[in-house]
Formats: C-alpha cells, sequence, structure tokens
C-alpha cells in the first residue's frame, strides 16, 4: 500500500518543484492576509497576542483553499487523473497520497509564514511556537482531509474556484475554532489548558480523514 501512495506523494513533489505554484502562492497570500490584519489592528487598543491567533488562522485558512484548489486541478487538466484512475492502485491509496501531498504543501507553507506573524505581532521567538507548531499539523491534517475530497468534487464543476470555498469553509469551522483556541491558550495563558481543544481537532481531524477516505472511490468515479 505505501509504495502508490509514495509514488504520489513523489509525483506531486515533482510537479511542485517544477512549477513552484501551490507554495509559492498560499505563501504570499497567506503573508498578504497577516499584513492586511496587521494594519487593520493597528490603531486599536486590543492587545495584539489577543487577535493574533484569529489572523493567524485566517491566513491558514484562505491560504489553504487557494493550494487546495490546485491540487486536483492539475489532475484534471489534460485528463490526468484518467491516467491515475487506471494505474494499479487502490481509490483510497491515491486519496492518502493526494492527502499527503497536500498536507506537506501546506505545513511547509505555514511554517514559513510564522516567522512573518512573530514579527508583524511583536512576539518572541520560544518554545511556545514548537507548540503552535503542533498545533498547526493536527489542524492542518483536518483541513487537507476534508479539503482533498472537496477539491475532487469542485474541480469537475464550472465554477470550481468559487465551489470549493463554498464548500470547504463551513466545514472547517470546527477545526479552525479548535486550533484558534489552543493557539490563543498557547500565547496568552501562563498555564495554558489545551486537551480539551486538542482532543476536538484530533477527533475532527481523524473523522474527516476515515469518512473521506470511504467516500472519495465515488467522488473521483463521479
Amino acid at each position: 500500500m505505501m509504495k502508490p501512495i509514495a509514488a504520489i506523494i513523489f509525483k506531486d513533489i515533482v510537479i511542485e518543484l517544477r512549477s513552484k505554484e501551490s507554495i509559492s502562492s498560499m505563501l504570499m497570500f497567506g503573508i498578504l492576509v497577516l499584513v492586511i490584519f496587521m494594519f487593520a489592528f493597528e490603531s486599536s487598543t486590543v492587545e495584539r497576542a489577543v487577535i493574533a491567533p484569529g489572523t493567524l488562522w485566517v491566513a491558514f485558512s484562505f491560504a489553504a483553499i487557494l493550494g487546495l484548489n490546485r491540487s486536483l486541478a492539475m489532475e484534471i487538466d489534460n485528463d490526468c487523473i484518467q491516467g491515475l484512475l487506471l494505474a494499479p492502485l487502490g481509490r483510497g491509496e491515491l486519496y492518502l497520497g493526494k492527502v499527503a501531498s497536500n498536507f506537506a504543501f501546506m505545513m511547509i507553507a505555514e511554517l514559513m509564514m510564522l516567522p512573518v506573524f512573530v514579527i508583524l505581532n511583536n512576539l518572541t521567538f520560544n518554545l511556545q511556537f514548537l507548540e503552535i507548531t503542533a498545533i498547526a499539523a493536527l489542524g492542518t491534517l483536518g483541513m487537507a482531509a476534508i479539503g482533498t475530497i472537496l477539491s475532487t468534487i469542485s474541480s469537475n464543476t464550472r465554477m470550481k474556484e468559487v465551489m470549493l470555498p463554498i464548500l470547504q469553509i463551513p466545514l472547517t469551522v470546527p477545526v479552525v475554532i479548535a486550533s484558534v483556541e489552543a493557539t490563543s491558550q498557547i500565547l496568552n495563558s501562563d498555564n495554558p489548558q489545551i486537551s480539551t481543544w486538542l482532543s476536538i481537532l484530533a477527533g475532527f481531524s481523524i473523522v474527516y480523514l476515515v469518512l473521506s477516505y470511504l467516500v472519495f472511490e465515488f467522488a473521483v468515479e463521479e
């Protein structure tokens, strides 16, 4: 099972290294969102650390949508998806490979956004950001799990660039809320209590991954 998944991941990495479309677009869009929020709240009396988690996850969420839009679009172009469907691999393996590559690209972009986030919000680099990175990894897994199948569904519609945000934003609200609350606890509390939020985050990520794995065959065949 691992060989087909590894082959799909390798294929996506090679394509991304040649085009550099997904990571660069996610990175630039995410940084743009962070800069806009910085200027929007510059004159506000609210402490930066209070609003910082929300701005960070807005940037992560919308950048993820931008990257996921390209996930299946490049397979649909020139009917490359037909070659994958005819290849000797299961539909579930195709789904897991796409989730893994999407997750990797999204995490790379997010890790490059984090230093910009720290600088713009006058925060300090410390061990807190290792914890935020772990939260980001769990939240990103949930967004990649549901986003991959939604990208598959929306890629077969005429307005695929519009359909993916319409489908994904409502479904990822629990993941984003849990991520924001956990990040806020890390930044604003001396004794953060994030176990409940991490449980919610892990629960939704697992449910999205399992359900999407089970129904991906029907989505991709359509």
